[in-house]
């Protein structure tokens, strides 16, 4: 079998060690007689790899005791609704920064549940910076600070999390998670679907601290209330039971990595393998400012749409898959998680390189 280069933004590519794993165990999980898919969530079994999975999530990532960790569904989209709910309910206000297509969706939703402050934006600039809060429009009275700490679409990317005081500071991580060190304690509540950086499509994990529990609206659903997936274990009905398996194994492949310190020495490797070539290249260009680059996604454009297109179809046709940018921008992109090797990167240098030499 010769596996291609993944380069998707989601659903991406898994650890090779990972998916063998899954493959052995699929039909039997340990001496169990049955498979993951099979298996009760209420069994000894399941609950042993659920609760191995958050204390594995909660070494990784360092968080604190006084912090929730829920396993949910819905994907990272269903917590621009749920943020709200939970959480906007003091003063009824938010700020927001737009920092790209996802923040821009989370502040549209919960402008449907209150007051919506967006202080700070570079959507004039096709968001290829990573903008400054206006200290004039912040509010020390809002009820969170909401930011998306990696732009998938635009490859841009936080340095460090803006200071909020009082104000608890909501991050979407779902393209970045465990990718470098973060620190949870500057965080009220983080959140990440699943398929970027963690594992297959399924699961959304939200962190959230528990002085921010019990809050939610009156009218909030019971699936989307913070506080009731959290008394109930992330159980109260039937959790995404194998995302969360999978999720499991993917930690454990991290720390078999070295954790999050060592991956992050990776992460900056290969990152700095493409961006060198992409700032020293007479046909490619990436657009972003170097100060706010992703170590996640990797944003390219040749600056003629046909040979773009010509570049995605000739790189797929040598097993380098899923270049082409989101729709809403077009160019080319290279997603480039904890799981894409180093020889990955190369080999898209590579071809990179014989492409310009042929249409440079």
């Amino acid at each position: 079998m010769a596996r291609a280069y993944n380069f998707s933004p989601g659903p991406s590519q898994l650890p090779l060690a990972v998916l063998e794993q899954a493959a052995r165990e699929l039909v039997e999980y340990s001496s169990s007689g049955q498979s993951v898919m099979e298996m009760s969530h209420r069994s000894k079994d399941y609950e042993a790899i659920i609760a191995r999975c958050e204390a594995d999530l909660r070494e990784l990532m360092g968080i604190p005791d006084n912090y929730k960790v829920l396993f949910l569904q819905g994907g990272a989209s269903t917590q621009f609704a749920a943020v709200p709910m939970n959480l906007m309910n003091g003063s009824g206000k938010a700020d927001y920064m737009v920092t790209g297509q996802f923040a821009k969706k989370a502040a549209k939703e919960a402008a449907k549940y209150g007051k919506v402050n967006v202080v700070a934006s570079s959507e004039a600039d096709t968001y290829s910076y990573i903008p400054q809060p206006d200290p004039e429009k912040v509010d020390p009275q809002a009820d969170y600070f909401y930011i998306c700490y990696n732009n998938t679409i635009y490859g841009t990317v936080f340095q460090a999390p803006p200071e909020t005081g009082n104000v608890p500071l909501v991050a979407d991580i779902s393209s970045c998670i465990l990718s470098a060190p973060l620190d949870v304690t500057k965080f009220g509540l983080l959140f990440a679907g699943a398929q970027k950086n963690l594992g297959p499509a399924g699961v959304t994990i939200v962190i959230v601290r528990e002085d921010l529990l019990g809050k939610a609206r009156p009218d909030t659903p019971t699936m989307l209330d913070y506080k009731v997936m959290a008394d109930n274990g992330s159980m109260y009905n039937t959790p995404p039971c194998y995302s969360i398996y999978m999720v499991g194994l993917v930690l454990q492949w991290l720390k078999g990595m070295g954790g999050v310190d060592a991956i992050y020495e990776k992460n900056k490797e290969k990152a700095a393998i493409l961006y060198d070539f992409l700032d020293h290249s007479k046909l490619f260009k990436n657009s972003v400012r170097p100060d706010c680059r992703s170590l996640m996604n990797v944003t390219f454009v040749t600056g003629d749409p046909e040979l773009d297109k010509k570049f995605v179809a000739e790189a797929a046709a040598a097993g380098l898959l899923n270049l082409k940018g989101h729709r809403s921008v077009g160019g080319m992109r290279a997603s480039i998680y904890n799981a894409m090797p180093r020889e990955g990167v190369e080999a898209l240098v590579a071809f990179m390189k014989e492409f310009e030499a042929k249409n440079g």
